[in-house]
């Protein structure tokens, strides 16, 4: 996993390294602030490094991000795009916590400069990650029973079709099924990690699994978890009791019992929940 994580980053470096020249080659311009906010976030996204249990950490609490705008014209521009919702911040934070990664005590500052340094990887932008040593809090009182709302382990084993493992278990607000466990777009930006991944193999199986098929969200303050469908091409159901229960591409849903079996396309997963 940890050799196809290197892969993975060396492939999108060299991706951003060819742009930059096409871009130089055709003086095409500079690109738009849309277009700089969404490769901000891919640049910190392929920092995230493997952990046991289908985790992924984030070995950094502080990132700095320039943003080269020299004119005012162009921070104004900027500012639009990166402060309209989801704020650049926002976005970054739910990437990480897509991955499973804690982003309360993340320090996230955006500043605009002048010119791009020697040193930068792209002339519009640059990302500074570090991790600070948090100041120590006084300690909080103890809470009451009620409070303890840590994410329930959820076992998953499939049934049908190949995965990367045949079994799993996590304790995450969130777990994305899909075919490949990293999904990339055209240009080998990472937008999706799956943590049950089925993989992509010829097979009636695995290729009925779409590669943003479905994930399953813990409620914390109702402890349960929900399947929802992320708009598959073959849908998402439950077999429960010998009765298939349809989960509709975007509702809120349907909550998962121990014992349920997940069907995805053809693929089947059973879950349970301690």
């Amino acid at each position: 996993m940890n050799i196809l994580h290197k892969v993975r980053r060396f492939e999108s470096d060299l991706t951003r390294t060819v742009e930059r020249k096409a871009r130089e080659w055709s003086k095409s311009g500079a690109m738009k602030p849309l277009e700089i906010a969404q490769a901000i976030v891919d640049a910190i996204v392929e920092r995230l490094e493997p952990a046991p249990r289908g985790r992924y950490v984030f070995p950094y609490n502080r990132l700095q991000v320039s943003i080269v705008a020299a004119a005012r014209d162009d921070r104004a521009r900027f500012a639009a795009v990166l402060d309209s919702e989801p704020t650049l911040r926002e976005r970054i934070a739910a990437r990480l916590r897509d991955a499973g990664c804690d982003t309360d005590s993340m320090q996230i500052a955006v500043s605009f400069v002048p010119r791009s340094a020697a040193a930068w990887r792209t002339p519009e932008y640059h990302v500074d990650f570090a991790r600070v040593t948090q100041p120590h809090a006084a300690p909080a009182p103890t809470p009451a029973p009620a409070a303890q709302d840590g994410a329930r382990d959820l076992h998953i084993t499939i049934v049908h079709g190949k995965a990367e493992q045949p079994t799993y278990v996590f304790s995450l607000p969130r777990v994305n099924l899909g075919r490949c466990a990293e999904v990339r777009d055209s240009l080998s930006r990472l937008i999706r990690t799956n943590h049950v991944a089925f993989v992509d193999v010829a097979g009636d199986a695995n290729h009925s699994v779409s590669r943003r098929h479905a994930h399953i969200e813990y409620v914390a303050g109702a402890r349960h978890y929900r399947i929802r469908d992320d708009r598959s091409a073959q849908g998402t159901s439950i077999m429960r009791a010998g009765r298939m229960v349809p989960v509709t591409a975007g509702s809120r849903g349907i909550r998962l019992e121990s014992g349920d079996e997940l069907v995805l396309g053809e693929a089947r997963l059973r879950v349970r929940i301690d």
